[in-house]
């Protein structure tokens, strides 16, 4: 495997790496470790080739990305085993939520190529004075290309997550340096791979990689750069934006989260616990969006404990290429001993920890049993921090303003939830809470609806139309009536 900067495939000056499957602990392959002279050399790549890319019709960017998603979709099962070996996801997470959707978002993007880039503005009528004579100014805002955008993708979808990114800033005319996790960065050399078969130019899409922190770093500081698209923790969130706010660069930030599910007395608790099963087992509990902090008002608390309780029956852990399994592996050893001690931590905070289902048996591979920690308190460590694995905390409240004040009180906000039977409420609980997006009733996404948090959840929006708006500035263009 080799860096893939300014259309060729070129030597790791620092070699390779070894990329772990979660499953197994088995070697998937080798990453290339570049150099951070490298990770700016991606970036004059990028820069040199933005010119040329800005300038090509709407219509050109439409159908590379087009093409791009057909050659994506032509391999999907090859691109699936990949995914599954390298992230852990189980087989249907990763045909479904992380190929697919790779299709899908370039397909989308494809079209968003060909979206209207214009909007005329109102004339201006300036009365006759010191500055000059009557007049009548026309205006129209134009949206440019930011110019070179540093990708840094997360390593729990290496394919939805990058294809989420590159393809409205190409859309948009942009040019972009990829620097994925360094857990999985396989899949997206083969992004690159299909985006060279589509026709892309040379210098549009550069990939480097490297295991530590040293090439990530260099993608954000180089001098090329004008913008950085980050998925990952607040924590290094803040330290590019540290960057960013140096050198003025254009940033698009989706971090943690630490979802509020208000699950309310009258609500059908069966679709509660269907939505909040979802942190067990989609992507292990390793997910932003996921409703990991249950507040549940104590007409159902009981009643709700004991469902979740139940559920947790269900979710077979194991390998993730078997048929049955709904839990697989977390990413790494590290991660793994992480989230346990979290567990562990809220037993010590007071919680009464539920647990279900054992790792396999054969001792190999980044297992967590599923972990349910129930008579919790607001202040817990396990209640206000992001755990990131297979493992709900549940707390208890009386009536709708304790709900809703609990669900605000934390440093993030990036999706939460309501369930109620009173569908009025749950559009006014909605807009009291502090989130970039609310679910209502549902753990489902709309695509087209636009995606990032509030406070320490991310700065900007994407998705739908939202994205070609991120990955573009509005230029005012005026003349004399």
């Amino acid at each position: 495997m080799r860096l893939f900067i300014g259309g060729a495939w070129v030597e790791p000056e620092r070699g390779h790496y070894e990329v772990i499957d979660p499953a197994t602990e088995a070697v998937v392959g080798l990453a290339p470790e570049a150099s951070r002279r490298q990770a700016h050399e991606a970036a004059a790549a990028a820069k040199e080739a933005f010119d040329a890319w800005s300038r090509t019709k709407p219509e050109e960017r439409a159908a590379m990305l087009d093409r791009a998603a057909e050659v994506v979709a032509r391999d999907a099962e090859a691109h699936t085993r990949l995914a599954r070996a390298e992230s852990g996801a189980t087989t249907g997470t990763a045909r479904a939520m992380q190929v697919a959707v790779a299709v899908a978002r370039f397909r989308r993007y494809a079209r968003g190529a060909l979206e209207p880039v214009e909007q005329p503005l109102p004339p201006q009528i300036s009365g006759a004075g010191p500055m000059g004579p009557a007049s009548v100014l026309g205006a129209v805002t134009v949206r440019r290309p930011v110019g070179v955008v540093t990708c840094i993708t997360s390593y729990n979808n290496p394919w939805a997550n990058p294809a989420g990114k590159i393809a409205p800033a190409l859309a948009m005319g942009n040019t972009v340096v990829v620097k994925p996790a360094p857990q999985d960065p396989l899949s997206v050399y083969a992004l690159a791979r299909a985006l060279e078969e589509a026709g892309v130019p040379p210098g549009v899409v550069n990939v480097v990689t490297g295991s530590g922190t040293e090439v990530g770093e260099a993608a954000v500081d180089a001098p090329d750069v004008d913008m950085v698209s980050f998925t990952g923790s607040t924590a290094v969130g803040r330290r590019i934006g540290e960057v960013c706010g140096r050198e003025v660069k254009r940033q698009l930030m989706e971090l943690g989260g630490k979802g509020a599910a208000l699950v309310f007395d009258d609500a059908d608790l069966d679709a509660a616990v269907r939505g909040i099963g979802t942190t067990f087992s989609f992507y292990s509990g390793q997910i932003c969006t996921a409703p990991t902090r249950v507040l549940a008002q104590r007409g159902v608390y009981e009643r709700l404990v004991e469902r979740l309780t139940g559920y947790l029956g269900h979710m077979e852990v194991g390998d993730p290429a078997a048929p049955g399994t709904v839990v697989g592996p977390v990413i790494s050893a590290a991660h793994r001993d992480r989230v346990e001690a979290y567990v562990e931590l809220g037993r010590q905070e007071g919680a009464r920890v539920i647990r279900r289902g054992t790792p396999p048996e054969y001792g190999k591979g980044f297992y967590v049993a599923p972990a349910l920690l129930v008579d919790c308190a607001p202040g817990m460590r396990v209640v206000r921090e992001e755990i990131f694995g297979p493992v709900v905390v549940v707390v208890p409240f009386e009536d709708e303003d304790e709900g809703v004040a609990l669900a605000n009180d934390s440093d993030y906000g990036l999706i939460d939830y309501v369930w109620t039977g009173d569908v009025a409420r749950g559009f006014r609980v909605a807009g009291r809470l502090r989130a970039g997006g609310v679910g209502v009733n549902t753990v489902g996404r709309n695509m087209e609806a636009p995606f990032g948090g509030f406070k320490k959840s991310g700065v900007g929006r994407d998705c739908g139309s939202y994205a070609l708006h991120a990955y573009s500035e509005p230029q005012a263009l005026v003349w004399p009536g």
